[in-house]
């Protein structure tokens, strides 16, 4: 059976701990990898190899750090397939899902090759006489990151490739229920030729999680997950005077207006809930519909819906894969089998569903419920899976109060032909990531992502501004050099007394 160890120092690490968690394929639940977790001494190494790392590189020139992020580039680029496969095995995401994870990835990667842009710094000449100003951004040291199963290659190019072009280096802990994208990650940074210690890969559970958050040698820690996880992350690692920011969970809404190009609503609903088995911080889980819309717009959800393939992810016909692990499919298989007995109306029941031939897969199919209220757990909850929920609304100002009621605000979205709505709700509502006509609003790599309320727990959102913001720290040098003829050394300069 297939390991996966550690990578540390610029090279693969045997585990020394002794505990080992399974790796399964989503879409015949068996165990086709084991993972070495890491102690807490395993962490320090990593820590130690990293700040070794840190003493050069962090003095390193733009032109150098910017040379070995261009053939990384090129080499991710090379092996996106590659990447995509181990994504698809592990995490169970259909393979053009987990190209385009690798694509959305890669931009953040050409966010970082482009970094002698973002760190040019400013300059105030002759603020007073002889006297100029100057603000500059300087790395860190050691940072860290905390990454999800839902995006095992993605969300690690969110963090590590600017980290490192910014001069810090980086200690990756990414999930440890689809470890191998991070460790070819890891791989392919070192062929590009970023020097041993700039990334170091461990991999764990709570132990490693835990040594990271209290590491004195670790400036900064960066995390992507759930609400209740992030919320601990940024007390337990501000408490250790480290810098944080910690994406949680979502709840995100789509506002359909009566006025609305319901087929265009009814697509974006039906690929914004299910794509990804919904496995995504940003999908759509609660579409509001305003006015009389709700019937239609959820007749055609349902045409829609009814139309998806789901299958392995390894099959090219397939649309939608299995969910991550059983556990997992069963939590989110009850949060369906309890809506009707708290009102709602269940449209669409995906919780029977198999796969011939892959009958002990992580198997869901895709569920719409319709008439949920906000007091409904399907609703408070986070279900991370193929669930929709509809809630009905009289008017725009009704649904834009409903959206504003929820303890998150990660995205939301309208789908409406009024430009003055539009503009309206993207001043109104309070949500960090808006959407007009455009169900799932990630932000191109140049700008930031991130949310309000409980959905981010810190100041700088990640990538983008943000981002290179996060993993530098600013300094003002103020300088007075005296003019030469004040010197008491003849050169030649005539007076300006």
């Amino acid at each position: 059976m297939k390991t996966v160890h550690h990578w540390i120092g610029g090279k693969a690490v045997e585990g020394a701990s002794g505990t080992f968690g399974p790796v399964t394929d989503p879409a015949t639940g068996e165990e086709t990898t084991r993972v070495a977790f890491a102690s807490a001494e395993e962490v320090d190494a990593a820590v130690a190899a990293a700040k070794e790392a840190y003493a050069t590189w962090g003095t390193s020139s733009l032109a150098a750090r910017t040379a070995v992020l261009f053939r990384y580039r090129a080499l991710l680029d090379a092996h996106r397939d590659e990447i995509a496969r181990l994504i698809t095995a592990e995490h169970g995401k259909v393979h053009s899902d987990a190209l385009g994870e690798v694509a959305r990835g890669l931009e953040i990667v050409e966010l970082a090759c482009g970094i002698t842009t973002q760190l040019k710094g400013e300059l105030s000449s002759q603020v007073s006489s002889g006297v100029d100003v100057a603000a500059i951004r300087q790395p860190l040291g050691v940072v860290a990151g905390i990454t999800p199963f839902n995006f095992p290659a993605m969300v690690p190019m969110w963090m590590f490739p600017l980290a490192v072009a910014c001069g810090n280096t980086f200690v990756l802990k990414p999930s440890e229920k689809d470890p191998s994208a991070a460790f070819l990650l890891a791989e392919l940074a070192a062929e590009a030729g970023l020097p041993a210690g700039v990334l170091n890969v461990v991999n764990g559970d709570k132990v490693a999680v835990d040594r990271i958050l209290e590491h004195p040698d670790i400036a900064a820690v960066s995390f992507v997950g759930s609400t209740p996880i992030a919320r601990h992350i940024h007390t337990v690692a501000t408490a250790n005077g480290k810098r944080v920011q910690a994406l949680g969970g979502a709840k995100n809404h789509m506002l359909v207006l009566p006025d609305a190009d319901l087929d265009a609503a009814a697509d974006a609903a039906v690929s914004a809930a299910y794509g990804s088995a919904g496995e995504r911080c940003m999908a759509i889980s609660a579409v509001v519909a305003v006015g009389a819309t709700g019937d239609a717009l959820v007749e055609k959800i349902v045409d829609r819906a009814g139309k998806i393939k789901i299958g392995p992810g390894d099959d090219p016909a397939s649309e939608m894969g299995p969910l991550i692990t059983k556990a997992h499919r069963d939590k989110v298989a009850s949060y369906v089998e309890g809506a009707a007995g708290q009102g709602a109306r269940v449209v669409l029941d995906g919780t029977g569903f198999t796969v011939e031939g892959h009958e002990n897969g992580h198997w869901i199919g895709l569920s719409l419920l319709d008439h949920v209220g906000t007091d409904m757990d399907a609703y408070r909850d986070e279900i991370f899976g193929p669930v929709l929920c509809v809630l009905r609304a009289d008017t725009y100002e009704e649904g834009l109060a409903l959206i504003n009621g929820s303890s998150w605000g990660n995205g939301t979205a309208i789908f409406t032909r009024d430009g003055g709505a539009a503009r309206r709700f993207q001043l109104e509502v309070h949500a960090g990531m808006v959407g007009v006509n455009v169900p799932i609003p990630v932000p191109v790599g140049y700008h930031s992502f991130g949310g309000w309320k409980d959905s981010l727990f810190g100041d700088l959102h990640i990538y983008g501004n943000d981002g290179v913001h996060f993993y530098t720290r600013g300094k003002v040098v103020t300088t007075r050099w005296p003019d030469p003829s004040e010197s008491g050394v003849d050169l030649g300069f005539p007076s300006h007394r």
